[in-house]
C-alpha cells in the first residue's frame, strides 16, 4: 500500500495543464470494439483504471500500439471471447468499474458479451439495472444467478426501439448507444446523460460511421448502420481534475494558472467555485486563479445558507464535492453539502473532523461545513484514502494544514490523478510518496 507524506502550508505558484478526462477515456477505449479497423486516441491519461482498461483489450486480443506518452492506437480485428470467460479475465475486470462498457460494443459486434459484476470505488450502491434494461429493450436476452456475480448478455439480432432511461446514468447511456448504434432501425433514448463525456463518445462514433442525432441533450436518437470505421479521437481536459486545482489553489493561498481547460466543457464548475467566494479569471482557454487570503461563501438572496448540490448534467457533477466540501471548510461562512447520488461518498469527513474542521454530517447524503476563515487552520493527522475523490480531498486537506499528514492507500488517488505528486511538487508543493 503506498503513502504520502505532505508537509502541509506551501503555497503554490505557476501553470499546470491538466491530464485527459479519465471518464472519458473509458467509454472511447471501450467504443474500439465496435471496429475491426485502427483507432487513434489522443490524450490519454497515464493512471490506473485506464491502464488497466487497455491491458485487458490487449488480454482480449485487441492489437495496442503505443504512439507516444498520451497517443495509443487499437486494432480489435481478433477478439478472443472465449478469454472473457476465463478466472484471469474475472479477476482483471472486477477491479475495474469501467469495464463494464465492454459490454455494449460487444453485444453490437458479436452478439454477446460477459462481465463479473465490476468493482471501483466503494461509495455506496451503483446499480447497472439501467444498463442491463437498456441491452433488453433492443432485443437481448439477460443471464445473471445470484450466486455467482457474473453477468450474461446474447442478442441474435439487435434492433432499435424506444426507450426511456429509469436514471441519467453516464456509463449506463454510453454503454446503451455503443450497442444501438450497429442495431438495426432506429433507437430513441429519454432521459439520455448529456456530459460532455456522452457527447465526445458520440462525436467519436459518429467519425467512425455512426447516425446519432441530438448530441448534448437528454433526448437521443440513433439510425443503426452495418459497419464503423476507424477514426482519431482526441480526449478533452479533465474537468475533475481542473476543479480539484481550482479548489487547491483557494485552499493553499496559492497563485495558479491552469492551461487549456476546454472551458466551454466545464459548465457551471467555474461560478459553484465562485460561491464559495474564489476569485479565477478564464484568460484564453485558461483559467488563472490569484491568491487569496481570505474567500467568502456567498448565501441566497433571502439570507439564507448556501447549498452546494451535485445533478445530472448541466449540473453540478458529483465526482467534485468531495473537493467543494474540503474548500469550504477554509472558508468564511457555511454551506450545506448535498451528495444525492451516492449514499456512501460523504463518509470521509470524519477525517477532516481529527484534522480541526467544524462539520456537521447531517445523514449519508448531506454535511454542514463551517468555514473557519482561516483564523483556525487544519492541523496534520495519519488518514487512509477511501476512494478517488475523497482521496484528492485529503490530499487537499494535508496540503494547506500545518504540520506533517500521512495518506495511506494512495493507489486510490493514483486510479485518478496523473502523477499527481510530482506535478504539484514542481509548484511548489512538499509530497513524498513511499
Amino acid at each position: 500500500m503506498g503513502t504520502f507524506i505532505v508537509q502541509g502550508g506551501k503555497s503554490l505558484k505557476g501553470e499546470i495543464t491538466p491530464q485527459g478526462a479519465k471518464n472519458e477515456a473509458l467509454q472511447v477505449i471501450c467504443a474500439v470494439l465496435l471496429t475491426p479497423e485502427k483507432v487513434t486516441i489522443r490524450n490519454i491519461p497515464d493512471i490506473a483504471d485506464v491502464t488497466k482498461l487497455i491491458e485487458l483489450l490487449g488480454c482480449m486480443g485487441v492489437e495496442i500500439k503505443k504512439e507516444s506518452a498520451s497517443v495509443i492506437s487499437f486494432e480489435a480485428r481478433k477478439i478472443n471471447l472465449d478469454y472473457l470467460q476465463t478466472n484471469e479475465f474475472r479477476t482483471q475486470s472486477i477491479s475495474l468499474r469501467g469495464s463494464v462498457m465492454i459490454v455494449g460494443p460487444l453485444l453490437a459486434r458479436f452478439g454477446k458479451a460477459f462481465i463479473p459484476k465490476p468493482g471501483g470505488d466503494k461509495i455506496g450502491r451503483r446499480r447497472l439495472d439501467t444498463h442491463f434494461i437498456g441491452f433488453q429493450k433492443l432485443g437481448a436476452k439477460f443471464e445473471f444467478d445470484s450466486t455467482d456475480p457474473f453477468f450474461k448478455v446474447e442478442a441474435s439480432a439487435l434492433t432499435g426501439t424506444f426507450m426511456h432511461l429509469d436514471e441519467a446514468s453516464v456509463t449506463g447511456t454510453a454503454n446503451i448507444i455503443m450497442a444501438a448504434v450497429l442495431a438495426k432501425g432506429r433507437t430513441t433514448i429519454y432521459n439520455a446523460a448529456c456530459e460532455p463525456y456522452i457527447q465526445q463518445l458520440c462525436r467519436m462514433l459518429v467519425s467512425m460511421g455512426a447516425k446519432i442525432e441530438g448530441i448534448g441533450s437528454n433526448l437521443i436518437y440513433i439510425d443503426g448502420v452495418k459497419e464503423l470505421h476507424g477514426c482519431s479521437h482526441t480526449i478533452l481536459p479533465d474537468m475533475i481534475e481542473i476543479g480539484s486545482f481550482i479548489g487547491m489553489a483557494a485552499m493553499t493561498e496559492s497563485e495558479i494558472t491552469i492551461k487549456n481547460v476546454s472551458y466551454e466543457n466545464l459548465g457551471i464548475i467555474p461560478d459553484s467555485f465562485r460561491r464559495l467566494g474564489i476569485d479565477l479569471e478564464k484568460i484564453g482557454d485558461d483559467i488563472f486563479i490569484p491568491r487569496q487570503e481570505h474567500y467568502e461563501i456567498e448565501t441566497f438572496i433571502d439570507g439564507s445558507i448556501m447549498v452546494i448540490a451535485d445533478a445530472i448534467w448541466p449540473g453540478l457533477t458529483p465526482d467534485l464535492l468531495s473537493v467543494f466540501l474540503v474548500t469550504a471548510t477554509q472558508a468564511k461562512g457555511s454551506v450545506l453539502i448535498h451528495q444525492k447520488m451516492f449514499e456512501s461518498r460523504l463518509f470521509f469527513v470524519d477525517k477532516l473532523i481529527d484534522m480541526g474542521a467544524q462539520i456537521i454530517l447531517c445523514d449519508p447524503h448531506r454535511a454542514t461545513i463551517i468555514g473557519m476563515d482561516k483564523m483556525i487552520k487544519l492541523r496534520g493527522t495519519v488518514m487512509t484514502s477511501p476512494d478517488i475523490r475523497a482521496g484528492v480531498a485529503l490530499l487537499i486537506a494535508a496540503m494547506s494544514a500545518e504540520g506533517k499528514s500521512i495518506i495511506h492507500n494512495i493507489e486510490q488517488i493514483d486510479r485518478g490523478y496523473q502523477n499527481i505528486d510530482a506535478r504539484l511538487n514542481a509548484l511548489g508543493a512538499d509530497i513524498k510518496r513511499l
